[in-house]
């Protein structure tokens, strides 16, 4: 078998993102593809389709340097597409790769610095600008980079199969659809390597080992009929936002934070804990001052494992959206009628998010206060992922490729956020190894203004995968 060479392997990575990768990013990124929770007329505004184009052009080009290798763009009735690669193995093992990510895009968001916005691709230094280039577009060109290197210096690899979702950010409805689809297809899956999460920095390689769930809905208190004169009304008429403030304290502790509900929570298990701790050592303040506070404000406590911990393991309250007030220029004095909130719970990686969703509707709805009708409809939750125990060739190919590529050994920590997919994943193959790794990292700010993709990493991801691959064929 031919030995990986590392500086032959920088070379070419390096080489490829320059020339082909990020000018396709570029024209990625000014695509407004946003996932169909976001644009109900997706197949009507044809940008979906513009983006698969853009992906499958590129890939077309270059299979050539994959002998055998095909490309197909599944299309299921009433759902988003897919892109299916499929890229035979040099290696004798008859064992599958399956490698993950998909190219659908959040919403615009509010408060892009000058000069840039979400569909306007800006490159400053190493960092590309705009939305979905971090999340997820970076991941068929890393995944199939990856095995184009492996095939230059050729180091064999398994049969790798690379799909591309376009529903993720909608909370992957139409992925299990095409997963029973393309199951003969797709084969006995030994490894994944899902390229879709975050780095704690940009100096190591960091695999993510869990994934919180995820359950929400909208909450609402109705209290009038229609509105009424505040100096008529206040004191006699409970206010509907001071109801809903009641009804919250019921999930959570208004001091801290913690959500109260049991059903909410999970034991974090001891190598979790252990993890978290080198994490925040690795981390220091990272762990908190890569988010853009305001002048003043502090984090949720001062243990620096504790807060990676209430990040990946523990349950949190959020209130991402209120409806029933006006904005305060235009407010008059006046008792309004209802409050609307739109909750998000992220629950642990091992907790049941569909008995979590049916126990946080009970608690909010039960013994409303002064009877007033309280409503909560929830929408459809995601439960969390856990990374089964690592096997030996892998920690030693993980530890190798970060040492390789960024000079550090790899750290370990959980996600806050979810991937659905990894969950489905889990049960599928349930003899799978995992790689979960991604490019977000400080202040790329995935979903919200001024994303970016930190290319260095991009490119050193790249390397750690076909790195993996060539140990897994040669284990």
């Amino acid at each position: 078998m031919a030995e990986l060479s590392q500086p032959a392997l920088r070379a070419y990575t390096d080489a490829i993102w320059n020339d082909e990768i990020v000018p396709t990013l570029v024209e990625y990124i000014a695509i407004p593809n946003k996932s169909p929770s976001f644009d109900p007329k997706w197949v009507e505004h044809g940008y979906m389709d513009q983006a698969v184009d853009l992906f499958v052009a590129w890939a077309n080009e270059r299979l050539a340097r994959l002998p055998g290798a095909t490309l197909s763009v599944e299309r299921l009735p009433g759902r988003t597409p897919l892109i299916f690669i499929d890229v035979p193995g040099s290696a004798k093992s008859g064992e599958t790769v399956l490698l993950y990510g998909h190219l659908d895009k959040q919403p615009e968001m509010s408060g892009w610095a000058e000069g840039k916005g979400p569909w306007v691709p800006v490159m400053e230094g190493d960092k590309l600008y705009g939305r979905g280039g971090a999340d997820d577009g970076y991941a068929m060109f890393g995944a199939l980079g990856a095995l184009f290197a492996l095939r230059e210096q050729n180091v064999p690899h398994a049969r790798a199969v690379i799909v591309i979702e376009a529903s993720e950010e909608s909370g992957s409805p139409d992925l299990p659809a095409y997963m029973d689809a393309l199951a003969e297809r797709i084969g006995d899956v030994s490894l994944v390597v899902c390229l879709d999460s975050g780095c704690g920095d940009y100096d190591r390689l960091w695999v993510t080992t869990s994934l919180r769930g995820m359950v929400g809905g909208t909450l609402r208190v109705d209290v009038l009929d229609e509105g009424v004169h505040s100096g008529d009304a206040s004191g006699v008429v409970p206010s509907s936002f001071r109801i809903l403030r009641q009804v919250l304290a019921r999930l959570e502790n208004i001091e801290t934070g913690e959500v109260i509900v049991s059903e909410l929570k999970a034991p974090i298990p001891e190598e979790r804990v252990a993890q978290a701790k080198v994490a925040a050592q690795a981390l220091g303040d990272q762990v908190y001052a890569k988010f853009p506070f305001v002048a003043g404000m502090k984090p949720n406590g001062s243990d620096l494992a504790e807060l990676i911990l209430n990040r990946t393991w523990r349950p949190a309250l959020s209130v991402t959206g209120l409806a029933g007030a006006p904005e305060p220029q235009n407010a008059g004095n006046v008792l309004r009628p209802f409050t609307e909130a739109k909750l998000s719970m992220r629950v642990p990686p091992t907790t049941d998010a569909k008995k979590a969703s049916a126990k946080l509707k009970e608690i909010v709805e039960s013994d409303p206060p002064y009877g007033a009708r309280v409503t909560y409809d929830g929408e459809k939750e995601g439960s969390g992922w856990n990374a089964p125990a690592t096997a030996p060739w892998l920690a030693a190919a993980l530890d190798d490729a970060s040492h390789a590529s960024f000079g550090q050994a790899a750290a370990f920590m959980g996600e806050g956020g979810s991937i659905p997919f990894m969950g489905m994943l889990g049960e599928k193959f349930p003899r799978a190894q995992f790689v979960i790794t991604g490019v977000l990292g400080p202040h790329s700010n995935a979903h919200g203004p001024n994303e970016f993709l930190h290319i260095p990493t991009g490119k050193r991801v790249t390397e750690v995968v076909a790195r993996v691959l060539a140990a897994h064929a040669a284990r």
